[in-house]
């Protein structure tokens, strides 16, 4: 009940301060107004976003944001036909996709894996879940440390999903899909001007798939609701409510041989689809039930203030019968299960001024805000008995570990499900409040500056439920991080801009899930990342842009075992890890005709120390030296136009032992663009052209994913 109240409080404190923004009468600058509707325009026409919000919570040009971004626009989402956050990366240089056990999105920023740091209208959203983008106007991928922004966590980048809302727009748009391997598919997105000072906008969601993976199917349902008002010429008030549920199989794959051939280890054969393990036992689902409300006044004096809200109620579960490790023979594979429920609540609640200064002949535009949040978190996680003696284990087999035969590793063994020694059961609570201030400063035509301070104050709580101790049940930490930015620009002609960086994130104990704590860790400090970047963006044409960015992320303050106490863990001192890289991209229309995405990636992410029992010298799980990426979109005539894809990654190793090798590849896609009338257009989607064989991702050595073999969807948008 106490937390139910505290989160009611935080609602009604988020809810009154837009009111009384609201009463506030004076009015908006109309040059601000015009800038607003330039993202829209802009984002929709084609392949190159020109500005951010969310980069330093103002509207900045991205030439002029000191630190790699790739913008993934709507144009681009439709074009190809992305509806998730693995497929929204396939083209950001030094981004990647982990296989997240095959119950949740599971991202790689710069050799940093990550469930976590993601993000929903500049706000976070953590919960280990699969998100869609049926109501996503744009994602934007930021690179490095973003702590200023957006506080704890996201070392080597963050993903921030920017959402449809109600705009004064009219619109109207129905997708149906339907492809390989029984897929079924409809979105909605529709908009309407309810008054003059009123709009409304919904998008919608229903899915029913099944997969190349045997056994494997999935299911979606999505609807997000939002309203826009305007109490007087002032202030905008904007209201929105999504449910969305994502149930599936959790699919962890495929394992690897024991034993080396050529020098490493390699995923076993078999057939794409085989799935290992019990299919039928491995479901997993999440449910997400979100409140959001942003208020905006424009005062006469050009001081903008900002609040936005949101209350998010999480229920996430999963179970999985998955493969471990195979004999040296080759001949027998182990089969194990769990399952794990998660509840959370975030509570948030954001307040920015951004208000504009000179002194001289010095611009300033300066931002002052104010975040808090509370986040509580129940944990239950149970193992997997199996019933013995059962034909299908194979001699050698206990109650926890099924070992089958390697060409047949897809069982049915009743089963149990109760909590082991080990299983956790705990509960958490986890609170923050953060002060921030930046000043983005123009001092002439060539010079500009973005410097800014952060401070966190982070309360961590979490009790364990199984403890039979209080120095073990009850556990805690406080944190207070302070993470400073700096950027400089230098614009030697209108359209090119050269800059350097420099920024700090941390990792408290409580971990990127929060219920990390440990009787050894809850005093340490938390983990600490330095990032140094210098680039180049150069707007070749006015709809064509190059981008250019080296940097260097060093991780430090990790816990190792004390070598006089084992029961006790220490910090490290000086950087364990080093990540090093380079990126290159280029977005834009090169003709009225030919509109391009290409990127390359090169990155040496690895260990620099020893950590507990990885030497140093290890390369970071996937995460390969060269990666490379070219979208090609050509249109013939005015309603025929066609795409051509192709996306190359170095081999990579499947964890951080380096005992296991996922090949490089190369894949190509292909697309073709039809109008059949000004309300219809059919839409082809080819994924995997060659059908090769290739291993995308993993989670371990032992469960590793096989890519899609060739794959076509026919999507049929209707405008209205």
């Amino acid at each position: 009940m106490q937390t139910f109240m505290r989160g009611r409080v935080l609602l009604v404190a988020g809810l009154l301060s837009g009111t009384a923004l609201a009463l506030v009468h004076t009015a908006a600058a109309a040059e601000d107004v015009e800038a607003t509707t330039v993202i829209v325009t802009g984002e929709r026409a084609g392949y190159n976003p020109k500005a951010s919000v969310t980069a330093t919570k103002t509207y900045t040009s991205l030439s002029n944001v000191p630190q790699a971004v790739t913008v993934i626009g709507e144009k681009q989402i439709n074009d190809q036909a992305i509806q998730s956050m693995a497929e929204a990366v396939r083209y950001v240089p030094g981004f990647g996709a982990t296989q997240g056990e095959g119950n949740r999105d599971g991202l790689v920023f710069r050799g940093n894996s990550s469930t976590a740091d993601l993000f929903v209208d500049g706000m976070r959203d953590d919960v280990q879940y699969y998100r869609d983008t049926y109501n996503i106007e744009r994602i934007e991928a930021f690179k490095g440390p973003n702590a200023m922004i957006f506080g704890r966590g996201s070392p080597g980048g963050l993903i921030n999903r920017v959402t449809k809302v109600a705009d004064f727009t009219e619109t109207g748009r129905l997708n149906l899909q339907a492809g390989s391997y029984d897929k079924k598919r409809v979105t909605v997105d529709m908009g309407r001007n309810l008054a003059a000072e009123a709009s409304f906008r919904v998008t919608g969601l229903w899915e029913d798939s099944g997969s190349y993976r045997d056994g494997v199917n999935y299911q979606r349902q999505g609807i997000n609701p939002t309203l826009a008002f305007r109490a007087g010429d002032e202030t905008l008030i904007t209201l929105g409510y999504e449910f969305y549920k994502d149930e599936r199989i959790a699919d962890r794959g495929i394992p690897s041989y024991s034993v080396a051939s050529g020098g490493t280890r390699h995923p076993v054969e078999t057939d794409a689809s085989t799935f290992f393990g019990n299919p039928s036992l491995s479901p997993t689902w999440s449910e997400v039930n979100a409140f959001q409300a942003f208020v905006e006044h424009r005062f006469k004096t050009g001081v903008t203030l900002r609040n936005r809200f949101r209350l998010a109620n999480y229920d996430k579960f999963y179970q999985n019968v998955f493969p471990g490790n195979v004999n040296a023979a080759g001949t027998t594979v182990g089969i194990s299960a769990y399952n794990n429920l998660t509840k959370r609540e975030n509570v948030f609640n954001q307040t920015d001024l951004v208000f504009s200064a000179r002194t001289g002949g010095i611009a300033h535009t300066l931002l002052a805000g104010v975040e808090i949040g509370r986040q509580e978190t129940d944990n239950l996680r149970k193992t997997g008995y199996f019933t013995l003696p059962d034909g299908a284990c194979l001699n050698g087999s206990t109650t926890t570990n099924c070992i089958v035969s390697l060409s047949a590793p897809t069982l049915s063994v009743p089963m149990t499900f109760t909590q082991s020694a080990s299983d956790a059961k705990n509960t958490g609570v986890n609170t923050f409040t953060a002060v921030y201030v930046q000043d983005q400063i123009v001092f002439n035509d060539q010079w500009q500056a973005v410097a800014g301070i952060r401070f966190d104050r982070f309360e961590a709580e979490v009790t364990n439920l199984r403890a039979t101790t209080p120095e073990t049940r009850d556990l805690s930490s406080q944190d207070d991080l302070i993470s400073p930015r700096l950027g400089l620009i230098y614009k030697p002609a209108e359209n090119l801009s050269l800059y350097a960086s420099y920024g700090v994130t941390y990792l408290p104990r409580s971990g990127e899930q929060l219920a990390s704590l440990s009787v050894s860790n809850q005093a340490l400090d938390p983990e600490e990342f330095h990032n140094y970047e210098i680039g180049a963006k150069w707007d070749v044409n006015p709809a064509l842009s190059f981008t250019a960015a080296a940097y260097r992320l060093n991780r430090g303050n990790s816990a190792v075992t004390d070598p006089n106490d084992s029961t006790k863990l220490v910090l490290l001192p000086g950087d364990a890890q080093r990540m090093e890289g380079v990126e290159l991209s280029l977005a834009g229309q090169v003709t009225s005709a030919w509109q391009v995405i290409a990127g390359y990636a090169w990155q040496d992410a690895r260990t620099v120390q020893a950590v507990g029992s990885t030497p140093a010298g290890r390369i970071l799980p996937q995460t390969p030296d060269n990666s490379f990426s070219l979208w090609n979109r050509y249109d013939f005539t005015p309603k025929l136009g066609a795409a051509l894809g192709v996306l190359y990654r170095d081999k990579s190793y499947a964890s951080i032992s380096n005992d296991v090798t996922l090949d490089s590849y190369t894949r190509v896609d292909g697309a073709l663009y039809y109008t059949l009338s000004q309300k219809l257009l059919l839409q082809l989607n080819v994924e995997n052209l060659f059908d090769i064989d290739y291993y995308p991702n993993a989670h371990s050595d032992s469960n590793i994913t096989p890519g899609a073999p060739r794959s076509a969807y026919v999507t049929l948008s209707v405008k209205y």
